[in-house]
């Protein structure tokens, strides 16, 4: 693993030729969530059957959480409002973000789009091989970058994520026409409903994206279901030989 300052944020490399992200593979960028250090889904990348070769890159939101809410180590792409989320959650509210749009977001997503030209340019990542997606609130700003962007890309994936500013992304969707999309979501999900995460299938679906929906019974997390779902996402969004991690030694890819 190497770190490496891309784009104003901290991003972690693994997997390739060497273990650091070396060579010239498909490259995976995938995005924590709310309140994780930026170490949180590094472990993904040991766990994920990938194509031989396969980069992974996890980004480090830029916003340091106060030490009673992250312990001093948990991070956020932006701010949320957690005494309305502890209420919402007491009374057994269910959260419809959908016509929200974070104050944060734009600036969020101007790093991530920067982070993604570095990545890309110093990294040799070919774009029509590059799958972006996260986690929670990084699943939310990946879903917007994607959107947004008129690059190509290989996938999206989205783990537990929800819909946001649906007066925004929905007009955007049929742009992406034809783009792979892993959704994930609990369905004892506790913070966001996975009622709004089934509205947001449905909204791709609708607009032409290669929605493959998986849902299980758990709560805000990834089930071993969803790992094994996105290793058979990325072998056939990115091709080759699938190995743990898609480290491929030397001597392994002779």
């Amino acid at each position: 693993m190497r770190e490496e300052q891309l784009g104003g944020l901290k991003v972690r490399l693994t997997g390739g030729r060497d273990g650091q992200g070396g060579g010239e593979g498909p490259m995976v960028v995938l995005m924590h969530g709310f309140g994780a250090p930026g170490t949180d889904l590094l472990p993904l990348a040991g766990e994920i059957e990938a194509p031989a070769g396969t980069r992974f890159a996890f980004p480090e939101a830029p916003n340091l959480l106060p030490f009673d809410l992250g312990g001093g180590v948990g991070r956020a792409w932006w701010m949320i409002d957690v005494m309305r989320l502890q209420m919402a959650m007491m009374l057994g509210q269910e959260r419809d973000l959908s016509a929200e749009v974070p104050e944060g977001l734009p600036a969020a997503r101007a790093l991530v789009e920067a982070m993604l030209v570095e990545l890309v340019e110093r990294f040799a990542v070919d774009r029509g091989k590059l799958v972006l997606g996260g986690f929670s609130q990084g699943a939310m700003l990946a879903c917007d970058v994607t959107l947004r962007d008129r690059q190509p890309l290989a996938g999206l994936v989205l783990l537990s994520g929800t819909y946001l500013a649906a007066d925004e992304w929905t007009p955007l969707m049929d742009q992406r026409a034809g783009l792979p999309v892993l959704q994930s979501h609990g369905r004892q999900d506790p913070l966001l409903p996975f009622s709004l995460a089934e509205r947001l299938r449905d909204a791709l679906a609708g607009a032409g994206l290669e929605v493959t929906w998986v849902p299980f019974d758990g709560g805000h997390g990834i089930g071993l279901e969803v790992l094994d779902q996105l290793s058979g996402f990325l072998a056939d969004n990115l091709g080759g030989q699938p190995c743990r991690g898609g480290y491929s030694s030397p001597s392994s890819s002779r």
